[in-house]
């Protein structure tokens, strides 16, 4: 799930710039929202990860 998250957060940074406390932030709800998910697969993952913070 490390993984996912990262590519999250590199892609969400590529789409919105953020300061480090709010990268801080993104990271912890997303990693938040993806413990939460039944799916296991990295890269269903990412996308999920990322649809949610660009919902938020």
């Amino acid at each position: 799930m490390q993984s996912a998250i990262e590519r999250v957060m590199q892609t969400y940074g590529m789409l919105v710039n953020l300061t480090k406390e709010q990268e801080l932030a993104a990271r912890e709800k997303v990693s938040k929202f993806l413990a939460e998910t039944k799916i296991d697969d990295e890269n269903k993952l990412a996308v999920e990860g990322l649809k949610y913070l660009r919902a938020k």
